[in-house]
């Protein structure tokens, strides 16, 4: 596991950054690190029956495009993550893209968000992937409450002085 980006100077590697030396919460001050192009790319699922994942290929929703709204609900969710997420840095956004895949019992779904900051966008791409699956839920539960969503991780970050971080590396 990678070390947390964010962690303050003198935190070793494990320690957990956004607690103070008396145990308390706080935002980790970023003040002093230096601002680099940040990328994080999530994913996540929404499994479904298979005659939902029909009507949404075939736009047969009644509320609409559901992964154009997704989309949208997505993008909203990442410029919003530090709003929801409670020591999260607000960032400027420089660039968000959702895409998905629709499978025969399931819609993948993947957000790559990038900024020019002091700190990274892994939960910005992680915030995406849940809005977006939460989207999908709403807009199609009156055709299938039993969806499950899940397998909702990070797959990769880069830049910052950690540097970059893929699933699967050692």
């Amino acid at each position: 596991m990678s070390k947390d980006n964010s962690q303050p100077e003198g935190a070793a590697a494990g320690e957990l950054s956004h607690f103070n030396e008396e145990g308390s919460a706080h935002m980790v001050d970023v003040g002093a690190k230096a601002e680099t192009e940040r990328v994080a790319i999530a994913s996540g699922v929404v499994r479904m029956n298979v005659d939902t994942a029909s009507v949404i290929r075939e736009g047969r929703v009644g509320k609409g495009d559901v992964l154009g709204i997704a989309r949208i609900a997505g993008i909203m969710a990442t410029k919003k993550t530090a709003e929801i997420i409670p020591l999260c840095h607000p960032l400027p956004i420089t660039h968000v893209d959702i895409a998905f895949e629709l499978h025969e019992d399931r819609v993948a779904i993947r957000a790559k968000v990038a900024t020019h900051g002091k700190t990274g966008v892994e939960m910005e791409a992680l915030t995406a992937v849940a809005a977006a699956a939460l989207t999908i839920y709403d807009m199609t539960k009156a055709i299938d409450r039993g969806m499950v969503i899940g397998a909702i991780q990070l797959e990769s970050k880069a830049g910052g002085r950690s540097g970059s971080w893929e699933r699967g590396d050692a």
